[in-house]
Parts: structure tokens; C-alpha cells; sequence
């Protein structure tokens, strides 16, 4: 054989297996890839959803534009998934070298396959056990989980964070991250990053909660720092030089009532400057005249603070609500953005937290750059650029009498993910509108005391005079260089999902009405809407698998909101009569998804041989407090936990007391309270007769509403 002609076949030969191992790594990236922080700092792939904001920097932007403006219309499902034992849904998904992975209802993780939405592997942590026996409060959802170099990393409602082998969905470890006694949830999703893992809590209305984050390494499960957000009893001493600080921004004995700051979404790891930031909770009490009479700034509550990744020393802080007194908690996205403003180039952080201005923060020193109003804010004039801080208007801290307030406490922007897009420069946010009268009348401030599972916020809220919008949401462009708003749509409903915005010009919103929309991302123009058949409360996330880009969200209303109260009722996506979904979209998609069930309004029992004992009921009412996180303000359900006005459970002494004092409906994410007495219980049957036949009116209104409105 001729020496050049055999080589020529044998480079050749090498070229050709060269291009076919490279397409085979690109179409079949899962062999391959290494999930590590470059990989999760890449901003140019597009097969993998590979953090809760699609990288590090967690602007839920992707390059990909298969899908654009000019053809969004002929998306299709290309697959979906009914998950009937889910019931809130919340979650971002990932997608990790060609498999989904996504947490359901109590914490229950699955791996299906990204083209055919078929099961690989279920993870159950079993959070029913945890609870059992236990009294608790939280949540049964959860916002989400996190990979890195081969492992799933998911925390518990009851407190664990536990390592999974993404292959096989095994436990490799399991970290306690608080007392299980204590008063705390986990809702959010941890942060992997650097060979670890973040991970905070909530609970600040629920006891005396002094907030902290906690650190791990990844492999091992190892505890490596944590960071306290407020300081303690200065008598025991301070964790380090930051809380030294911070005491001298409280007054009085803060520390009985915990000071609240709880960390609970709001994670952001910096690959470029290896810095890491978390967004800060809200005051525990909400009333700062109870846990700091004189009223200071009360560091670190409502702020985003920048720490040293490997040790957690504290760098810098910025705080956007001194002495905050509104539920105003700064636990939302941080998003990473390199922005040219006036002249000079920024590495800035956009936040949009509850207390409704926006700001643009310089990410090296924490220097404010500029903060305005995105939604109604009637609580302060602006923001001191000099300063930093808000100028309050006159008895803004409801100490001058009852005042109303905007926003209330759900926020001018609360944990919906909002985006930015560096194709056209502009933040999508998820905005809120809303407002409601604070007032301490009835206060009484003397030996106020915030216990576990009965906390208290040491204010009263009732419905505000006045709203001062027309509308209760709206999906909003502002441009983080201008602070201009460019567009904004208004919405008829409340509570609507994150944002998702592409490379293909489009941003996409799931709502609370149960329709999934892409708008122009430089205009708001409506050009594609999509009925799911139930309340969306996820954000949608977009990979590109064998050529063709896929969309995929979690169908199912969840969150605060979705607990109930009237307006979440009425939206009618009630307890389990709706099945819950994972839904996938292509512009090839094929599939044909079963209609759901109507909006369904549980008609509560009127039971005529009950009879309802007038003072029983009234004590029944403040046991109540126990239960409205799930079964909704005033007895309302929104769908999370049944309607307990409908439910025949109540109806029958040993049937109630056996679900909510024995834990029997612990598997159904019902945690037990043992401390009830059988008088309480039996106070708790009378409230519930008494609503239902209070709320029957309610009932026939909504009824009637529903089918005018069909």
C-alpha cells in the first residue's frame, strides 16, 4: 500500500470518528460533561438548564432563538407528565446532560427524560416520617434544587439538605441544618457553588427565629461555616466582627424575639470575582418597636450582604430597608448584570425585593448606583443616593395611628422569578400591586414574647381604604440603565410565575388564571398564548436536545397566595381536582394533552343536626391560627390543603382529632399538633360548621360568577 495514500485513509479515518465523536458529545452531552462552575457559568450553551437562573450570574436568559417571536405561535406539547400527588407546584426544573430533574410536593425529586418526559428515578425523602409526631410549620413545596459534578442537592421542609447521586437517585449524604424542634421551613432551593453547597430558612413569623445560612461541602456533606444574619445576646458573645457591628444597630433586648433576617431564596454565586450574595428576610416581629424599641437600622435584616465563598467573612452589605416594620424582606432574586452607566462599565447586581423600588448596586463595593419605584410605593419618598437609605413618609411605621400602605406584604415583587435579557438590556419583573392598613391598635408592647409554632408579627393588617393601582399585577420591562419602565402589561389576577426571556426576543409567563404567554421582549405584544387548565405558579425554562429547543414548566398554583383567602378561591384550582402537571413544548409537538376538569368551588356542608355553639366557635377561631397557612384565610382554601368548610372530617370529633393531633394524614403533608387539647379540637369543629354556613353565600357567588364569566 503507498505510504501516503495509507496515511491520508488514516487521517482521514481519524477526521471523520473525530466529527462523529464530536457530534456524538454535543448530541449526547450526558457521557461527557463535567457540571462544574464553568459549565454553570457558561452563558453561551444551550442544551442544559443548569441552575435555578440558568447559570451563576441568574438572569434566566438563553441565547437559544429556534423559538422566536416570529414563530412561537406554532408551539405545540411536545410532551407532558400528570403528577396526581402533587399539589402546589413552584419548582424550576433543571436539565443536566440530557435529564430533567425537578422536586414535587414534599420534597419528592424525579429524573425523567428531557425528550420523552419518561421516569429514570424518584427520590422520596420522606418528609412525612420527619414530621410525624412533630408539631411544624411550613410548607409542603419547594422552589427548587441544584446540581454540581454529578449530584443533586435538594432541602427538606423539615430542615435536612441531602446529597443524591444524579444517575441513580441514591442519598450519598444528609446534613441536619437546624433543630428540628425549632419553628423553621426550608422552601428554597440551595446554591451549589466552589465545591459547596448554601443553604437558609424561614420562619421568622412563626417564633422567635434568629436568621443564619449555612455552608457544606459538597462531596461530604461536611459543615463548613455559617453566617448569622442578626446578632444575638451580646452577654454570649459575638460569632465575629460583622455581628459586633451589626449589635450596634439594635437597641433593647432584640435577641428574646430572635430579630428574624431569615435567608430563604435569594442565592447568587459570582464565578468572575468569586464572591458570593445572599438577600436577607424581614424583622421578627415585623413591628421593630417591640424587637428594637428606638427603631435602628437593625443590620442585616432586608439587605443583600457579600461574603467570602470559602469562609463566609463577611466583605459588604447593602441594606434596602433600615428598620424595617412591613414584612419588606429582601430574600429576592440577585441577578448578575455587566452594565455601561454613564460612560463607566459595572459590574452590577439587579434586586427587586418586596419593598418596590429597584435598584442597581455596584457588585465589587456594594455601592448603590440608583433605586426606583417599579410598583406603587407609599411608604417612603425615595432613595437618599447619597445615603443609601429610603426617606420615610410621616407614620410610615404605623406610629402616628393605622396608615395605609403600598406595597403590602406580599411585596411589589415577591420569590416569582423576574429576568434580564443582555440581547435587549431590559429586567423583566413580575410585579405586584397591591396595598393594606398596618396599625398596632390592640398592641400590647409590655412583655410581648414571640413563642415556637405561635411566633406573632406584633402588627394587625386589614384590607387598606384606598388601592392605588386599578390593576393587581402586571409584567413590567425597565431598563436597569434609564431606570424607565419600556412597557408594562397589566394582569386581571394576582400572583402570576417567573419570567423566562430568550435569545428568540421572547419572554415568557405562566399565570395564576392558568394560561402560559410569550410576549415580544421589546414591545410586551402578546404573540402566543396557551391554556394549561390550571394555575401556573412555576417559571417556565427552555434546552436544546438533538436539534430541537424545548420549553418546559410545572403546572399547578402554589406559594403563600395559593394557601386562599377569597380572591385565591375564587380563581377555583382547588384541592386535587385538577390533576398536576410537567409540561413540555416544541414547534414540533404532537401531543395530546387530556382536558382538565373546570375551575372547581368546594361547596362547604351545611349540616343541619350541628349545632354550632356561638362561644365555642369563637375560641375555635384563634386555634384557627394554627391552620391558615394551608387552609387559606378565613376558611377560603386556594388549593394547597382542603377546603375545610367542604370537608366531612370536621364534621366528626374523633375523625379530626385523629388527623390533627395523632399525624394521621402525615403522608398527605397534614402535620400533627399533639398539644391539642379535646377542647380545642372540639372549639375547632364549631369554627369550621360556623364558616361554612357563613360562607355558603360566598359559595353560590362564586358558583354564579364562574359560569357568567364562561
Amino acid at each position: 500500500m503507498n505510504y501516503k495514500k495509507s496515511n491520508l485513509v488514516k487521517n482521514g479515518l481519524l477526521i471523520i470518528i473525530g466529527i462523529c465523536l464530536s457530534i456524538s458529545c454535543e448530541e449526547n452531552e450526558k457521557i461527557t460533561k463535567i457540571i462544574d462552575d464553568k459549565a454553570i457559568a457558561d452563558e453561551n450553551q444551550t442544551s442544559d438548564w443548569l441552575a435555578y437562573g440558568r447559570t451563576h450570574n441568574e438572569r434566566r436568559f438563553s441565547p437559544l432563538e429556534d423559538i422566536n417571536v416570529n414563530n412561537v405561535a406554532d408551539l405545540k406539547v411536545d410532551w407532558f407528565l400528570d403528577l396526581p400527588n402533587d399539589v402546589g407546584l413552584v419548582s424550576t426544573p433543571l436539565v443536566v446532560n440530557g435529564v430533567l430533574y425537578f422536586t414535587g410536593t414534599m420534597n419528592i425529586i424525579r429524573a425523567v427524560e428531557t425528550t420523552t418526559g419518561k421516569q429514570i428515578w424518584e427520590f422520596d425523602p420522606k418528609v412525612r416520617d420527619a414530621i410525624k409526631g412533630k408539631q411544624q410549620i411550613g410548607w409542603a413545596h419547594s422552589r427548587g434544587i441544584s446540581f454540581y459534578e454529578g449530584k443533586i442537592f435538594t432541602a427538606t421542609w423539615d430542615g435536612r439538605l441531602i446529597g443524591i447521586d444524579a444517575k441513580t437517585g441514591k442519598e450519598i449524604w444528609t446534613a441536619v441544618t437546624f433543630d428540628p424542634n425549632r419553628s423553621l421551613n426550608i422552601t428554597g432551593a440551595p446554591k451549589a457553588f466552589k465545591g459547596k453547597v448554601l443553604i437558609g430558612n424561614g420562619g421568622s413569623e412563626a417564633g422567635p427565629a434568629r436568621g443564619f445560612v449555612t455552608c457544606y461541602d459538597a462531596e461530604t456533606g461536611k459543615k463548613l461555616w455559617e453566617f448569622y444574619v442578626v446578632p444575638g445576646n451580646p452577654a454570649d458573645g459575638f460569632e465575629n466582627e460583622a455581628m459586633e457591628m451589626a449589635a450596634k444597630t439594635w437597641n433593647g433586648e432584640w435577641w428574646k424575639n430572635g430579630g428574624g433576617g431569615n435567608a430563604w431564596h435569594g442565592f447568587t454565586y459570582d464565578e468572575e470575582l468569586d464572591v458570593l450574595y445572599f438577600g436577607t428576610g424581614n424583622g421578627g416581629p415585623w413591628n421593630p418597636r417591640i424587637r428594637s424599641p428606638q427603631v435602628d437600622d437593625n443590620l442585616f435584616l432586608c439587605s443583600v450582604v457579600a461574603v467570602k465563598p470559602d469562609t463566609g467573612e463577611y466583605l459588604w452589605h447593602y441594606q434596602t430597608t433600615p428598620g424595617e416594620a412591613w414584612d419588606y424582606n429582601s430574600t429576592m432574586d440577585i441577578v448578575l448584570a455587566d452594565l455601561k452607566i454613564n460612560g463607566e462599565d459595572i459590574k452590577a447586581i439587579l434586586h427587586a425585593p418586596k419593598n418596590g423600588f429597584f435598584y442597581v448596586i455596584n457588585r465589587k463595593t456594594g455601592k448603590l448606583i440608583s433605586a426606583e419605584p417599579f410598583t406603587e410605593v407609599t411608604w417612603a419618598s425615595h432613595i437618599d443616593l447619597k445615603t443609601g437609605k429610603p426617606v420615610l413618609v410621616d407614620g410610615a411605621r404605623y406610629d402616628k395611628g393605622p396608615i395605609d400602605i403600598a406595597p403590602d406584604a406580599w411585596g411589589g415583587h415577591s420569590w416569582h422569578a423576574m429576568a434580564y435579557s443582555p440581547q435587549t438590556g431590559y429586567v423583566y419583573i413580575p410585579t405586584l400591586h397591591s396595598a393594606a392598613k398596618y396599625s398596632d391598635k390592640g398592641v400590647v408592647y409590655e412583655g410581648w414574647q414571640s413563642k415556637e409554632f405561635s411566633g406573632g408579627i406584633g402588627v394587625g393588617l386589614s384590607p387598606a381604604d384606598k388601592q392605588f393601582s386599578n390593576h393587581p399585577a402586571s409584567l413590567q420591562a425597565i431598563d436597569p440603565v434609564t431606570q424607565k419602565q419600556v412597557w408594562s402589561i397589566p394582569q386581571k389576577d394576582f400572583w402570576n410565575a417567573g419570567i423566562l426571556t430568550t435569545g428568540g426576543n421572547l419572554v415568557l409567563q405562566g399565570r395564576s388564571d392558568g394560561k402560559l404567554l410569550a410576549y415580544n421582549a421589546k414591545t410586551g405584544e402578546i404573540v402566543w398564548t396557551y391554556d394549561v387548565g390550571l394555575g401556573i405558579s412555576a417559571p417556565p425554562i427552555t434546552y436544546k436536545i438533538n436539534g430541537r429547543q424545548y420549553i418546559s414548566l410545572l403546572a399547578g398554583f402554589g406559594g403563600g397566595y395559593a394557601r386562599g383567602g377569597i380572591d385565591s378561591y375564587n380563581l377555583g384550582w382547588s384541592y386535587r381536582t385538577h390533576t398536576r402537571r410537567l409540561i413540555t413544548f416544541s414547534l414540533e409537538g404532537t401531543a395530546t394533552m387530556p382536558v382538565l376538569p373546570p375551575r372547581h368551588f368546594p361547596k362547604p356542608i351545611v349540616d343541619a343536626n350541628f349545632k354550632i355553639d356561638e362561644e365555642k366557635a369563637s375560641k375555635g377561631m384563634n386555634e384557627y391560627w394554627k391552620c391558615f397557612g394551608c387552609h387559606g384565610d378565613n376558611m377560603f382554601s386556594g388549593g394547597m390543603a382542603p377546603d375545610l368548610r367542604a370537608s366531612p372530617i370536621p364534621l366528626i370529633k374523633e375523625t379530626l382529632t385523629a388527623v390533627v393531633r395523632e399525624g394521621a394524614l402525615n403522608a398527605m403533608g397534614m402535620p400533627s399538633f399533639p398539644d391539642m387539647t379535646n377542647d380545642q379540637v372540639e372549639n375547632l369543629m364549631h369554627f369550621s360548621r360556623k364558616r361554612a354556613v357563613d360562607t355558603m353565600p360566598d359559595y353560590e357567588k362564586s358558583i354564579k360568577d364562574n359560569i357568567t364569566e364562561q
